[in-house]
């Protein structure tokens, strides 16, 4: 039995130094330590020897498995330095190599117009306010002396959220005129960009998500005038000078007079195209004398104050001023397109 335990040992510590692997070292730990290992098989025949012989082959027996066991144990640390030293070899990065260039990104062309309506009108001493796009029907609709039985109230123009139609998604940014109103001292120059949201049809100048910018002055001796200044300035300044523009009678709930501005097609230059549906001409926005009623239920005194107030989509303004032919593009954000601005 001493012999067999010396073969095993000097097998089992030469087939140890050999492996070339972790996965080969335990497999060798199960093969002669493991339940039905070789030594184990070995310390079975233990009941064949004399009880002298017994303490003396278990002490030897012991005395192998601590052998095989720090065997194991120092060719997997060794092995585990190997296998690092491998991978840090084939990782390896020389930091003198020049890096790879990243694409810098750049400002969506819609916020590009955005931005300079901002700074066109903080130039004039305007403000930028923001508001919930949740709005109660009372803000988006009835303080714009908005009736209930006008058609932009109707459920299939409207975004609801409470079946009693209290709560809704707001189909325009006119209620932070109301907003502005109730909480700021007067006079007010204002402007008030955000998204809005209609169930519209998708085509090539329409979506049921898109962006707005309402705008407001409130002081004395506001006239429409004032409005058509400013309008006018504004567009030129956006799409340059001697832009022309149009200026048509309107009907909206909250203003009064009202009107429409247009700009002539940048497409076709007035002849018609399907971009202004053959009409050569492109509505930007909507404007007027901010109504009397609107005024009053703010607590404003229409007697003593005027004021005027419009909202353009900003989706087509970013048309005009880079010549977008389809207002999809704008949201699709595929690069191609986005690259060329």
């Amino acid at each position: 039995m001493k012999e067999l335990m010396q073969s095993l040992r000097e097998a089992s510590l030469k087939a140890i130094s050999e492996t070339d692997s972790p996965e080969s070292v335990e497999a060798l730990r199960v093969r002669y330590l493991g339940k039905k290992g070789e030594l184990t098989s070995i310390l079975r025949q233990m009941g064949k020897l004399s009880p002298e012989e017994r303490p003396v082959m278990g002490q030897l027996a012991n005395q192998l498995r601590a052998e095989i066991e720090e065997a194991i144990e120092l060719r997997k640390t060794m092995l585990g330095k190997v296998m690092l030293e491998k991978k840090l070899e084939a990782e390896a990065v020389d930091v003198t190599l020049p890096g790879v260039e990243q694409p810098a990104g750049h400002k969506h062309p819609m916020y590009n117009v955005l931005d300079q309506i901002k700074e066109i009108f903080i130039g004039m001493g305007y403000e930028i306010v923001d508001g919930p796009e949740v709005e109660l029907s009372e803000y988006n609709f009835t303080k714009l002396n908005i009736e209930e039985s006008h058609p932009s109230r109707d459920w299939t123009d409207t975004f609801y959220f409470t079946e009693d139609g209290r709560v809704c998604l707001r189909t325009q940014t006119s209620p932070m005129q109301v907003h502005a109103m109730e909480t700021r001292p007067l006079p007010i120059r204002m402007i008030a960009p955000g998204r809005v949201y209609r169930k519209d049809e998708v085509d090539a100048t329409h979506s049921p998500m898109f962006h707005q910018i309402e705008g407001m002055v409130i002081d004395k001796g506001i006239t429409m005038a004032d409005l058509k200044a400013t309008l006018n300035l504004v567009v030129e300044q956006i799409y340059g000078k001697g832009t022309v523009t149009r200026f048509r009678p309107h009907h909206f709930p909250f203003t009064e007079p009202s009107c429409e501005l247009d700009i002539q097609c940048h497409k076709c230059g007035g002849k018609g195209c399907p971009t202004c549906k053959g009409e050569g001409w492109i509505e930007v926005l909507g404007a007027g004398m901010v109504h009397p009623k609107v005024l009053a239920g703010c607590g404003i005194d229409p007697d003593v104050y005027s004021g005027w107030a419009f909202g353009m989509g900003l989706e087509r303004l970013a048309m005009g001023e880079y010549k977008i032919t389809d207002l999809r593009l704008i949201f699709e954000n595929d690069v191609r397109f986005l690259e060329q601005f």
